[in-house]
């Protein structure tokens, strides 16, 4: 599945994950493992560890690699927008819903959905999405009928969610349902051998965009 890896992996339509180092080696049996599998999956690690490009890593090398690819950061969005983005509304369920609009759910129908920074979500919010991860069908905002929907689900979160169940931020089925296939991923201050590889790759990358050599 993966290029050299004495080399940064490269991906056909775009990711690249570039991991040499010896930290990141557990990481990537993981990656390899959850790309043939159609577990859900929880990406966990700091801010800035790259999940998202480990949730397009796994989602790029997967049986869904033609299929769509979403991404939501569910931190940037209040509940009730949070909850028209991912399932849709119909018109004129609520003021300025001029048209109707499918949400990320369906949009990924066959594909895979990530949801980012989950444990930033509310209570109340949560309880809505593992209904859907349950009952794989989702309710537009304003409708009366449900739409079924085949989608895989990576999640990520900076949180230790394990903790905020405890304290009761986080309910324990979500956790459970979101944390079957659970990949922890290392800061970069542990695995300085990628320092000079990100730093060549972004250097060509940003060199290349403004026509100039690296």
């Amino acid at each position: 599945v993966f290029a050299n890896r004495q080399s940064p992996l490269v991906f056909a339509n775009g990711p690249m994950l570039i991991a040499k180092s010896s930290a990141m080696k557990p990481v990537l049996e993981l990656i390899e493992k959850a790309q043939v599998s159609g577990a859900t999956v929880l990406l966990r690690g700091e801010t800035g560890t790259g999940k998202e490009i480990v949730a397009r890593t796994i989602a790029e090398g997967s049986a869904r690699r033609n299929r769509p690819f979403v991404a939501i950061n569910c931190a940037a969005l209040p509940d009730s927008l949070l909850e028209s983005e991912l399932f849709g509304h119909v018109r004129g369920s609520f003021t300025g819903a001029h048209r109707d609009h499918p949400g990320a759910f369906a949009t990924a129908h066959r594909g895979t959905i990530f949801l980012d920074e989950v444990g930033e979500t509310s209570g109340a919010f949560q309880a809505r999405l593992l209904r859907v991860l349950q009952e794989r069908e989702v309710r537009p905002l304003g409708d009366t009928k449900t739409v079924p929907v085949d989608v895989r689900v990576i999640a990520a979160t900076h949180r230790h969610l394990e903790t905020e169940m405890k304290e009761e931020r986080f309910r324990e089925d979500l956790y459970y349902r979101l944390a079957v296939f659970p990949i922890d991923l290392p800061p970069l201050r542990k695995r300085p051998e990628d320092i000079q590889a990100l730093a060549d790759h972004f250097i060509a990358h940003y060199a290349a965009s403004e026509g100039k050599d690296g």
